[in-house]
């Protein structure tokens, strides 16, 4: 798995011009799934997530996790994370996980992160996203379970 997590002090995501999901301060996380992943990846990234020291606190700018701020969390899903570019001018998506097995397992991604008590807010699987978001710092990173 992989996700591309951006500090946020808004972001909402839209479908067919509604608002499906919005959050305050929080993390907006794209989350990629490949065709190889797992449960055991599934919980390792959003393991990793909810203990990422991100935000500022009394010690510094980097020493708060999203649980530590009662932040929120807005979790789309981007199977482009998987893009390859390696060849020519158009990415291809061999790496990327079938859409069933995917959606299954962003679902499940959800729900953990839910389990936390963390307001979680999504966008809507495999639909044509707009997603609107105000970078605080900026802060992005990108987590990846192969490595």
């Amino acid at each position: 798995m992989k996700a591309l997590i951006q500090r946020v002090s808004q972001a909402s995501v839209s479908v067919n011009k509604d608002i499906v999901g919005a959050i305050d301060q929080g993390l907006l996380v794209f989350l990629g799934i490949s065709q190889n992943d797992t449960d055991k990846e599934c919980e390792k990234i959003v393991r990793k997530i909810l203990n990422l020291r991100v935000f500022p606190g009394p010690k510094g700018n980097f020493c708060e996790s999203i649980i530590e701020i009662n932040g929120s969390l807005l979790i789309v899903s981007q199977f482009t994370l998987y893009g390859d570019t390696s060849k020519g001018t158009r990415p291809g998506f061999s790496k990327a996980g079938d859409p069933e097995k995917a959606n299954e397992l962003y679902k499940k991604s959800i729900e953990l992160f839910k389990q936390t008590g963390i307001k979680t807010e999504t966008g809507k699987f495999g639909e044509h996203m707009d997603v609107n978001l105000n970078n605080d710092g900026p802060v992005t990173l990108i987590l990846d379970t192969d490595i």
